[in-house]
């Protein structure tokens, strides 16, 4: 979706009458190489060619490439038994999105959807939160998209704390490859993990704040889950207001 029309409709269903979009980030896209070795059958060799040499040692100190790192950390994830949530699984959902993006947002837990395709927020929840993004000015792939859990709870349910603990170090892998400027935390639970606040704690007294994640000064903004606009739609005015902030925040505006 895009175009002046598209955002004026979904700025008109989050309850805003008029807006002006800000000049959004162009996408960053990673362009790949591939060498190709070609033998030439027959060929005349030198008396002195050496027929078959020992390949040259492969030094396992090297540090990986990032794109190495990235693969290794999906396969990691793929594989992991480390909670009771890979029992049921689909498949893992790992992240989504462009692994150089300035802005991260961090979810609780893969639905059904997302266990079936392996990606995060491609249901009815993520076709608001690409509502939500375009109306700050991303299309869904100049971001990056992960949840704190990578597996789904069965029924749906809210990821409990020693499954998001199972799982903490994939996100905080994924957040120094990635190294964003800015993350949005959408959902209670991912504030719970990202903020380190306690269980109990509502999305109403967090939001409009400014806080950091871990030792890296990356600013961190918290809102509704993109499913509390399907159950609440009156609160669409909040979840923009947030966007604003969001904005604000990322672009060093806000404290």
């Amino acid at each position: 979706m895009s175009g002046a029309a598209s955002r004026s409709q979904i700025l008109e269903s989050m309850g805003v009458r008029q807006w002006r979009l800000r000049n959004a980030p162009a996408a960053t896209e990673d362009s790949g190489h591939e060498e190709s070795l070609q033998e030439t059958a027959g060929a005349s060799q030198p008396a002195d060619y050496i027929q078959n040499p020992e390949p040259d040692a492969v030094d396992s100190t090297a540090p990986l490439s990032e794109q190495d790192e990235w693969g290794v950390l999906r396969q990691q994830v793929s594989a992991c038994t480390n909670c009771e949530l890979h029992r049921e699984r689909t498949q893992t959902v790992f992240g989504v999105g462009d692994t150089s993006a300035d802005w991260l947002i961090v979810g609780e837990a893969p639905g059904a959807d997302e266990d079936a395709q392996g990606e995060p927020f491609v249901g009815k929840a993520g076709q608001v939160l690409n509502e939500m993004l375009l109306a700050a000015g991303f299309e869904r792939s100049e971001v990056y998209i992960a949840n704190t859990v990578k597996c789904r709870p069965p029924e749906n349910r809210k990821p409990k704390a020693e499954e998001m603990q199972a799982c903490a170090t994939y996100l905080d892998e994924q957040i120094r490859l990635l190294q964003p400027k800015f993350i949005l935390v959408v959902g209670q639970r991912a504030a719970v993990r990202m903020l380190g606040e306690d269980d109990s704690v509502r999305i109403g007294n967090l939001r409009g704040k400014t806080y950091s994640y871990g030792g890296n000064d990356i600013p961190v903004v918290v809102t509704y889950h993109p499913a509390y606009y399907l159950r609440t739609p009156s609160a669409k005015r909040k979840g923009w207001e947030d966007l604003l902030f969001a904005r604000r925040v990322a672009s060093g505006v806000a404290p």
